[in-house]
């Protein structure tokens, strides 16, 4: 019998991100979300509910709490000044 793929949590997510910017630390905000859903899926977790907007949700809060610094820039009041005009 073959097993459904699990859903991902968001500690799981997270800890997707943190992969992709270990391995990829200049990666664009615009190819984000589709580097930790590949990431996601490399490890066995189905991805059809992991959305654009919940990978920036978790990633503004992880900031916010201070988990991880803002490499994106993306965070306003986080990080550098990348983004502000």
């Amino acid at each position: 019998m073959v097993r459904k793929k699990p859903y991902p949590h968001n500690s799981d997510i997270l800890n997707a991100m943190l992969r992709v910017f270990s391995r990829e630390p200049l990666i664009k905000p615009m190819d984000f979300p589709d580097k930790v859903r590949e990431e996601l899926r490399k490890e066995g977790f189905y991805v059809g509910l992991v959305s654009v907007k919940r990978i920036w949700r978790i990633y503004e809060d992880a900031v916010r709490r201070g988990f991880i610094y803002d490499y994106l820039g993306v965070v306003v009041g986080y990080g550098s000044d990348y983004w502000e005009e």
